[in-house]
């Protein structure tokens, strides 16, 4: 099943063949990993796995997370990834997550796909809530998660270990009626 949602600048899609290189290239970005799940530099081949594995995905299978490619309108050019997983253990929840190449950060794409991906989330596969973490010192993803309007839950102090230390895990969500009365205004 092939995944298309648009905004006024970016198509959210499903990966493609075409995605392999540019992927690649911001997922070996140590200041892009730095946050993230997996080290810089990020080979090729996992680039090539990580593409053919999204592209045989179903959207909203509960436990399994879905990638979807964000690319400009303008220029076709895919610019970052956003993703979702539907909770296995409560399907009216799921859990979000965000990665933009740098020279697209701080432009303002990365609220716009969240806020079409909340849209989706909360719309077409009526969820009660959404939820995202990030590592506090993630500026960047803090304010990205404030301005869609995530609320933050808490902070779970030394609560991950993660790359040879324990990290922070800050915590935000949105009801949908949160989202809707937002989306109102």
């Amino acid at each position: 099943m092939t995944f298309h949602l648009e905004t006024a600048r970016l198509i959210l899609r499903s990966f493609e063949e075409r995605d392999i290189e540019p992927f690649r290239l911001y997922r070996s970005d140590v200041e892009v990993a730095k946050y993230q799940g997996w080290e810089a530099p990020y080979s090729l081949e996992q680039a090539i796995h990580f593409v053919h594995e999204m592209k045989n995905k179903t959207t909203g299978k509960p436990g399994d997370w879905f990638q979807i490619a964000l690319e400009l309108k303008t220029s076709a050019e895919m610019i970052g990834d956003c993703a979702f997983v539907v909770l296995a253990e409560d399907e009216h929840q799921a859990e979000i997550g965000f990665t933009l190449a740098p020279s697209f950060q701080g432009w303002g794409y990365g609220a716009e796909a969240v806020t079409c991906l909340l849209d989706y989330l909360f719309g077409d596969l009526d969820l009660h809530r959404v939820r995202a973490n990030c590592d506090p010192r993630n500026l960047a993803s803090v304010k990205l998660m404030q301005k869609v309007g995530m609320r933050h839950e808490g902070c779970f102090s030394e609560s991950l270990w993660y790359k040879g230390y324990w990290a922070d895990e800050d915590w935000y969500a949105i009801l949908e009626r949160e989202w809707a009365e937002r989306r109102l205004d």
